[in-house]
């Protein structure tokens, strides 16, 4: 597993749950609402939205550039999983 793909702890098993495009999309919400948005904007908006440090911790990996769109990320994000 890559190490940006690392997870919390589930607590019924030790397996560790990964980060999946669903969580980030959840964690994003209005971040592309009204105009692109740089990586700063998405970690603001990820903090505020609660998400977990694994989340965070993905999104700060990302270029220093501006994304028009969610789908954008993917071609950055491209190991992260849709669902677990």
């Amino acid at each position: 597993m890559s190490t940006h793909l690392a997870g919390r702890r589930s607590p019924e098993s030790t397996q560790q749950v990964p980060v999946t495009r669903i969580e980030v999309v959840d964690h994003l919400g209005s971040a592309f609402s009204k105009t692109s948005a740089t990586k700063s904007d998405l970690l603001t908006e990820a903090e505020q939205a609660g998400a977990r440090g694994e989340v965070i911790e993905l999104l700060s990996r990302l270029p220093e550039r501006r994304f028009g769109r969610i789908n954008e990320l993917w071609t950055e994000l491209q190991d992260v999983p849709i669902e677990p």
